[in-house]
């Protein structure tokens, strides 16, 4: 019998942050897909083929992306965000799409063009943790195969760059802070709390919450999300990361504490958590300066995308999903 040296360990891989992301999330096609609804599929392929030259302007998740993309200058070898664009489009109209990730400078190389096909089952393939779209369908089908997603809801446009301007090397998008926001029930955690609320009343799911205080709330379908984006966090220093989370949550005490001690069992760290008791979270977004936020209400992002980007999750009893 032989000892057997083993092998020096190799370097540590990187940790990666998948997004994937729709055209119309990234880009204003709402032009374009005014002429797709009106006039069918060849006339919006003639549209978008005699523009392609035209620049894009930027979509309500540009900035976002931007973001995201920015902290790969930081990252170095330690880790890796990347961005796919996943899109309905067929590789021919969508040429003017990569023209205008070409033009704003987006480091942007990997896509997916359905050709009018739902683009969610690339998501698995490609390992994303977050899937942005327009589409409700296509989030829908995403979030039933397990991926973190959302509806991106028109919102505040953003104010630069303006779609005639490329990025300017003075822009210092690497230092600016990419801050995401969530709500809890449904979203991080599951609905089974909301449900007891929505049947039973505020006693009900305030007596349940205080009695099961000690016991971690079961998963939402933004978990894994959350959880890649806190290994992306941990690989700067606590007080110099250019990543930032909030928990906005309409609970109040005594509800709060079955949260707070969820997310200490699973090991998460939320670096702001806002806890409303009910109060309209529009204004505390606009507050905490979030780059996007996600809620499974209709009404709650209604408020906030007047504020914010936001990101409708139609997860859970208030989406009549099981």
């Amino acid at each position: 019998m032989h000892d057997v040296t083993p092998a020096p360990p190799g370097p540590p891989q990187p940790i990666r942050l998948v997004v994937g992301i729709s055209s119309r999330a990234l880009f204003d096609l709402s032009a374009a897909h005014q002429v797709f609804e009106e006039h069918g599929v060849e006339a919006y392929h003639d549209w978008q083929v005699a523009r392609e030259g035209e620049v894009l302007a930027p979509g309500v998740a540009f900035t976002l992306t931007r973001k995201l993309l920015a902290l790969n200058e930081q990252l170095g070898e330690r880790g890796r965000v990347d961005v796919i664009l996943l899109s309905r489009n067929s590789s021919d109209t969508g040429l003017r799409v990569f023209n205008s990730i070409r033009h704003y400078e987006l480091p942007i190389s990997r896509a997916v063009f359905t050709g009018g096909a739902s683009p969610y089952r690339y998501v698995g393939a490609f390992g994303a943790h977050l899937f942005l779209s327009a589409d409700p369908s296509d989030v829908q089908q995403a979030l039933a195969a397990g991926c973190a997603a959302a509806t991106i809801l028109p919102g505040p446009v953003p104010t630069a760059p303006v779609p005639t301007q490329a990025l300017t090397p003075t822009e210092d998008l690497a230092s600016a802070e990419l801050r995401i926001a969530f709500d809890g029930d449904a979203v991080l955690f599951s609905d089974a709390a909301e449900r007891i609320y929505r049947t039973q009343g505020l006693d009900a799911f305030t007596a349940s919450e205080v009695a099961a205080a000690m016991e971690p709330l079961p998963a939402g379908p933004f978990k894994g999300f959350l959880i890649a984006l806190q290994g992306i966090q941990a690989l700067f220093p606590a007080n110099a990361t250019p990543l930032r989370t909030a928990l906005i949550t309409a609970r109040g005490a005594p509800a709060h504490e079955r949260v707070v001690r969820t997310l200490r069992a699973w090991g998460i760290r939320i670096d702001e958590s806002l806890f409303l008791s009910g109060l309209r979270k529009g204004p505390f977004l606009a507050a905490f300066d979030a780059d996007i936020y996600f809620d499974d209400q209709e009404g709650h992002c209604l408020d906030a995308g007047t504020h914010v980007t936001t990101g409708h999750v139609p997860h859970g009893i208030a989406n009549g999903t099981d």
